[in-house]
């Protein structure tokens, strides 16, 4: 046979998926099911060159609501290495349950020239017709997805408002009968969550309760996964200890959301130390209060990180003798029962100092001033053309209304609501006319502006002062504008800055994004 006769091979891949674990271990399963059926559909395209690709995609017990599934991913990898042209699913759904997931993969594969095959619903990219029936029954998968959602969230709750444990991780405390579903009391624990509960009434402090906890040797609770798989236990922290004294399952109660049901498990703690210790809880709680301008606030909030522990280090705060004291803690550390992180806190005041001065040092660095001077500029430009477009296109709706209103005006002009027009006409005439004196003064405002670097530079150098000026909104929005990171160690801070937001900050300081207000007539 000539070449010319030749058909060209199309090697297809055929994926499969099944949601759960379950008939997985049988010797003819759901993904086989799947994978007979797309390789009977290919066999029927043999004339036209389709060859089933040998590798197997599989994925079994994984949701279609996820990317991260190991035979998606095998998949699209071979997709990267071009060894694949046409993906074949039993359905759609099997590929993802997700429409934006979805419409991603999909625009990957059109860009590497892969069609999409479902086998039970016939519909191909290869077409305009395929391609817009696939977006209608992805936009259905997705909405029956959300529909089970929302039923097995009412199933919960209804489960819930019965008394009736609806799983999750096992507690310190109960074990989980997983045939009945239902929590069964761990007599061997129980003693050391009453002593938990106890000791925490005569501590008032989590961080010392699992301090003491960890010096005595306790363990958070070890448990056995359904696939068998052993989670130890490991050291407190606070939070762990938190988890345990907010949890009402102790005292015979099932929470859902912010109201609390009688379970049908056996509560292990006394209903009066309970309370106690909620009391205690609330009492320990931040007060929330409303920051004056006098008052110290946190512009480096979201900004600053522990360099040491690489995380992220938020603000708290401090009262002795009736004056108030800011710092900003290591996040990481604060979960510790014994701290081990050298950076641990730093004084809001002289952190932020600090920042302040290095941003003084780095601003009046010529290199920088230059690249803020370009920055800048491209900003102006970028201004003017906007201000250009707007004023061409009112200057456009009002050469359109004027002409309205000449059509209006001619006498063999016979509408009925005539004059109620030309009313309507002329006030937006009016509007626009005031629009266009204000647009024409900001492009005005923009064209004389002519930032130079030597702006820049001074701008720059009292940065200081610039800083003490502000009202704390305004603080917070300078830092997160110019600044990308800021990381605390012992031996100092490093911090990135944003040549962009320099940018924009000259800009706003020389009045380039100030609005004009309109005139009143």
């Amino acid at each position: 046979m000539s070449n010319a006769n030749q058909k060209k091979i199309i090697r297809c891949a055929i994926y499969t998926r099944k949601s759960h674990e379950e008939g997985l271990d049988q010797e003819f399963n759901s993904l086989d099911a799947q994978r007979d059926a797309a390789e009977a559909y290919i066999e029927s395209q043999k004339l036209l060159g389709w060859r089933a690709l040998p590798d197997r995609y599989d994925d079994g017990g994984f949701s279609g609501g996820t990317m991260e599934r190991p035979g998606l991913q095998k998949l699209l990898r071979d997709i990267d290495d071009a060894k694949v042209d046409i993906i074949v699913v039993y359905k759609i759904d099997r590929l993802s349950r997700s429409l934006l997931d979805f419409t991603q993969m999909i625009d990957s594969f059109n860009k590497k020239d892969v069609c999409f095959v479902s086998v039970t619903q016939q519909i191909s990219t290869t077409d305009s017709t395929g391609r817009m029936m696939l977006n209608i029954l992805m936009t259905f998968a997705q909405y029956e997805r959300e529909v089970i959602g929302d039923r097995i969230r009412d199933k919960v709750a209804a489960a819930k408002r019965r008394g009736k444990y609806c799983g999750g991780v096992p507690i310190l405390g109960y074990d989980i009968d997983r045939e009945n579903k239902k929590l069964i009391v761990n007599h061997y624990e129980v003693p050391v969550v009453r002593h938990i509960f106890r000791r925490f009434s005569q501590l008032g402090s989590a961080k010392k309760m699992a301090q003491e906890l960890n010096e005595q040797g306790y363990r958070t609770k070890s448990w056995t996964t359904k696939k068998g798989r052993t989670r130890s236990g490991g050291e407190w922290n606070t939070s762990h200890v938190y988890r345990l004294l907010n949890n009402c399952i102790y005292v015979g109660k099932i929470a859902h959301k912010d109201r609390q049901y009688e379970g049908e498990h056996e509560g292990i703690v006394d209903v009066e130390i309970w309370k106690s210790v909620q009391k205690i809880l609330s009492e320990n709680k931040p007060i929330k209060v409303a920051l004056s301008r006098a008052e110290t606030v946190a512009p480096l909030k979201g900004v600053i990180r522990c360099g040491h522990c690489d995380s992220s280090m938020g603000p708290t705060y401090a009262k002795k003798n009736g004056r108030r004291y800011s710092y900003y803690l290591c996040e990481r550390d604060t979960k510790r029962a014994v701290s081990q992180c050298p950076v641990r806190r730093v004084a809001a005041g002289e952190i932020e100092s600090a920042v302040v001065h290095q941003l003084g040092a780095v601003f009046r660095s010529p290199t920088l001033v230059a690249k803020t001077f370009f920055a800048a500029r491209e900003l102006e430009r970028a201004e003017i053309d906007r201000l250009e477009k707007r004023k061409n296109e009112i200057s456009d709706e009002l050469a359109g209304l004027r002409r309205e209103a000449i059509e209006l005006m001619r006498p063999e002009c016979t509408k009925p609501d005539k004059e109620q027009k030309l009313m309507q006409v002329n006030q937006r005439a009016i509007e626009l006319s005031r629009a266009l004196t204000n647009v024409t003064e900001q492009k005005s405002a923009v064209t004389t502006a002519n930032i130079t670097e030597r702006d820049i530079s001074e701008a720059f150098q009292n940065i200081e002062e610039f800083w003490d000026v502000l009202y704390p909104a305004e603080r917070n929005r300078l830092i997160r504008l110019i600044v990308e990171k800021i990381e605390v160690r012992e031996t100092g801070i490093d911090m990135e800055v944003r040549t962009g937001g320099l940018a924009t900050l000259i800009t706003e300081l020389a009045g380039l994004t100030v609005e004009i207000k309109e005139r009143k007539s």
